[in-house]
């Protein structure tokens, strides 16, 4: 019983420190939250508001709404506002939310693009962070390792690849992980690199975006392409490329919005086929407008100049990944959660 009132007294005095650090309408915000919680409900913070508009470009009040009615699914919220404000409410790139770097290296006609992640944006101009991550992504263009697994254990420097990383964990006081690679070439084919937001001495080949093509023709031509891939990240080279379950996923989403226009079963099933097919000519990268030149297409631009793509590759930094960002209020309830798991041994 004494252990109890200690847990509760403790609680309640961090409950007032986080009171006393918060300005008054923050405090409010904290206590409006909490009951939101134990009311089983979801507070849409201004945050998550402001994500999704960065996700779908979708007015503000729209996407409060959509966090409202979806009780704060990201991916269904995006989803609900794609089928009421059409495909301008899907911003191509999606969530950037972890940092790191991506390399686009070609030696010969071997070439990869590779991945490492840290916790933020200033270790990921670490040069340490950098030389490490270099060093891996050259070791897997050699070594040709099957998957991130096999490559950690690979040999490096007197040592092995995780070994290495873990001591510059130790040394830089920052978590790090190599997340994913893919290699090119091999064959007759040539290949050309494109990397954006380069970064540190090797600005050419590191960045956060990297793109590879694999091609035959022009050298420049190629390298106009990886560009406007970097910018435009195409879902296929041509439409016939674009998986299925991209597809059907928009085929669902044309579905929904045509049956609200109230037209006959005929006129709505030309608007789906119509609405899909719009859509794939945007994401396949034959068919979007050339970044230099909006009005030719880059099939028209890879013909002009007797070039043809055969295969091509990108990362963005952190695509998929989300950051952990811990607040002063979390840091407290942690706290809290401490004190009342030592005071129930």
């Amino acid at each position: 019983m004494v252990r109890v009132i200690v847990v509760l007294c403790l609680m309640a005095v961090l409950g007032n420190l986080v009171q006393a650090f918060l300005p008054t309408s923050q405090g409010r915000r904290s206590s409006a939250f909490m009951r939101l919680q134990m009311s089983g409900e979801v507070a849409i913070s201004a945050k998550m508001v402001s994500e999704l508009r960065a996700r779908t470009d979708a007015p503000m009040m729209e996407c409060k709404k959509a966090l409202t009615e979806t009780k704060g699914d990201m991916a269904k919220a995006e989803e609900l506002l794609r089928v009421k404000l059409g495909n301008k409410a899907a911003k191509v790139g999606g969530r950037i939310a972890a940092e790191g770097i991506v390399l686009a290296m070609v030696q010969g006609n071997e070439g990869i693009i590779f991945e490492a992640n840290c916790e933020t944006d200033f270790v990921s101009k670490n040069p340490d962070f950098l030389a490490f991550s270099k060093s891996v992504a050259e070791l897997a263009m050699k070594s040709n390792p099957a998957d991130v697994s096999i490559l950690s254990a690979a040999a490096m420097g007197g040592s092995t690849v995780e070994k290495t990383r873990t001591d510059l964990v130790g040394k830089i006081g920052e978590n790090m992980s190599i997340r994913r690679f893919r290699k090119f070439g091999g064959g007759n084919s040539k290949l050309a690199n494109y990397v954006h937001g380069g970064v540190g001495a090797d600005r050419d080949v590191a960045g956060k975006i990297g793109v590879i093509v694999e091609y035959e023709g022009n050298a420049d031509a190629a390298r106009d392409i990886a560009m406007h891939i970097a910018c435009n990240k195409p879902v296929g080279l041509n439409s016939k490329d674009v998986p299925q379950s991209v597809i059907d996923n928009e085929r669902k989403i044309a579905t929904m919005k045509a049956a609200e226009s109230g037209k006959k079963p005929e006129i709505v099933a030309k608007m789906i086929e119509g609405s899909v097919q719009k859509y794939l000519k945007e994401v396949s990268l034959m068919n979007q407008p050339f970044v230099k030149d909006p009005a030719i297409t880059c099939a028209d631009y890879l013909k002009s100049t007797a070039t043809e793509i055969k295969s091509y590759g990108f990362y963005v930094v952190g695509d998929g990944l989300e950051k952990k960002e811990d607040t002063f209020v979390a840091e407290v309830q942690a706290a809290a959660a401490k004190v009342a798991a030592a005071a129930g041994k």
